[in-house]
C-alpha cells in the first residue's frame, strides 16, 4: 500500500494543510485559509467567531481555537467532523490546483504525519486516528464520483439528442 505523508506547507502536498494560503468562502463569508474557518467554527455565533476569521495567521486562528478560556460550542465533538469535512471539500473544489493534486494520489494513501496532533494528524508514529487524511481520501472519492456522475449524465445527455436528432435527419433525407 503506498502512502503519502504531508504536514509541511512546502512540497507538492502542501495545499493539503488547513495553514496552506488558499482562501476559502463558507456561507458567504471568505476564510484567509480553511483552519481559519475550523477554529471559528467552534465559536459561531459569538464574538469570538469573528475575530478568529480576522486572525493574520492560520497558527493564530489555531491559537485562539484552542484557548477554552474561550466559550466553546457545546455540541463541537459531535459535528467537528462534518465542519472539517465541508471546508476541506470547499477548499479543493475552489482552488482547481488543488483539486488536481488531490486527484494525482490516486488510491493511494494520506496520512498528516506529526507527532503534534493524535486525532487530525497520526502521532508522528501511526497511533493516531488521521482524521485530516482520511477526510482528505473521502474528498477525493466524492470528487471522483461526481466526475463520473457528470461523465455518465453527459453520456446519457449526448445519447439522448443522438436519439432525438436522428428521426428528423431521416425525415430530412426524404
Amino acid at each position: 500500500m503506498s502512502v503519502i505523508n504531508f504536514y509541511s506547507l512546502r512540497g507538492p502536498y502542501a495545499g493539503f494543510s488547513n495553514f496552506s494560503a488558499h482562501r476559502v468562502v463558507m456561507n458567504g463569508l471568505t476564510f484567509p485559509t480553511s483552519e481559519h474557518y475550523f477554529q471559528a467554527m467552534k465559536f459561531e455565533g459569538t464574538e469570538y467567531f469573528e475575530k478568529v476569521r480576522q486572525q493574520k495567521t492560520p497558527k493564530a486562528a489555531a491559537q485562539m481555537g484552542r484557548d477554552r478560556s474561550l466559550p466553546l460550542r457545546k455540541d463541537w465533538d459531535t459535528i467537528k467532523d462534518s465542519i472539517m469535512h465541508n471546508v476541506v471539500k470547499a477548499k479543493f473544489v475552489q482552488h482547481k490546483e488543488l483539486t488536481a493534486t488531490l486527484l494525482s494520489t490516486g488510491d493511494t494513501t494520506l496520512v498528516e504525519h506529526t507527532k503534534n496532533d493524535s486525532y487530525w494528524g497520526d502521532a508522528g508514529d501511526g497511533s493516531g486516528k488521521n482524521m485530516l487524511g482520511k477526510t482528505l481520501m473521502a474528498v477525493r472519492e466524492e470528487i471522483c464520483e461526481e466526475a463520473r456522475s457528470s461523465d455518465r449524465t453527459k453520456a446519457l445527455h449526448t445519447d439522448t439528442m443522438d436519439a432525438v436528432e436522428s428521426p428528423k435527419a431521416k425525415r430530412v433525407k426524404k
